[in-house]
């Protein structure tokens, strides 16, 4: 439920409604008392998809900020989908990266624009 709101940063739809997220890309295990993985696989409208990074950083700082409870969080390309996957997995599950790429004012205004819940 927190991502399926997710606006596309391209189209004026959502990442559910296009159908990049869906309920069967999401798993969540228990992993201690009280904390959780929580496992995200989504799949960009195209193979090349250039904003499929972007598209995980949203994913990444909705759940971030959204999660009711402590847990770990992986995101990643549903396998075969896209021509960069591996190159992407890796960047959007990069702590550094994401917290670089957030430092960009730029593109932390378009993750906030996709992220926001419309009203």
């Amino acid at each position: 439920d927190i991502i399926r709101t997710i606006r596309d940063p391209e189209k004026p739809n959502t990442l559910e409604e296009l159908e990049v997220v869906t309920e069967g890309g999401v798993e969540v295990q228990e992993i201690g008392e009280d904390e959780y993985l929580v496992i995200i696989r989504f799949t960009p409208t195209v193979p090349h998809c250039s904003l499929a990074t972007l598209i995980g950083l949203c994913l990444r700082i909705k759940l971030q900020r959204c999660l009711p409870f402590r847990h770990k969080l992986e995101i990643y390309i549903s396998e075969g989908t896209h021509s960069t996957e591996e190159d992407i997995n890796k960047q959007i599950n990069d702590k550094e990266r994401v917290a670089a790429a957030m430092e960009n004012p730029t593109l932390r205004e378009i993750v906030e624009q996709c992220v926001t819940e419309p009203e």
